[in-house]
């Protein structure tokens, strides 16, 4: 699984809340200006330690599902017809406790998300849902970069 925030998410949890801005190394503008005041950033910095975690739980679940049906495929293209054997159902079991982590990842990142707009004070538009805006946000405003 790519997670494409893993260096700028170790370097957030390192400095910490009350880290300035400066200790995260080159912000996009939008995130330094987020970070800046002192009274909101660790707020700010908690919630979105928070909303990265969440993210990355996403990206592995869908990880994990894609890998689940994958390999469930490849096995049911050589099955017999007829009742289906331990193994085909064993990765059918895989397959939906994986769909089931991928909800409840969507679920996390969707109440990360709301206390992370909230804390930041960042104005979603309407009707846009909120898992899809947060998404494009990290994607743009997160530094991304390989640990």
């Amino acid at each position: 699984m790519h997670y494409p925030y893993a260096a700028f998410h170790a370097r957030l949890q390192q400095a910490g809340g009350d880290a300035s801005p400066q200790a995260l190394g080159t912000l996009p503008p939008l995130l330094e200006r987020l970070l800046a005041p002192p009274q909101s950033r660790a707020k700010v910095m908690t919630s979105l330690d928070l909303l990265l975690k969440a993210r990355k739980a996403t990206l592995q679940a869908a990880f994990d599902t894609t890998l689940a049906a994958d390999e469930l495929r490849r096995y049911q293209k050589f099955a017999k017809p007829g009742k289906p054997s331990a193994h085909i159902v064993q990765l059918r079991q895989k397959q939906a406790a994986a769909r089931q982590a991928t909800s409840v990842a969507r679920q996390s990142l969707i109440k990360a998300a709301a206390a992370f707009v909230r804390d930041a004070g960042i104005d979603v538009p309407e009707h846009t849902p909120l898992d899809v805006f947060i998404i494009d946000w990290i994607d743009t405003h997160v530094p991304a970069g390989h640990t």
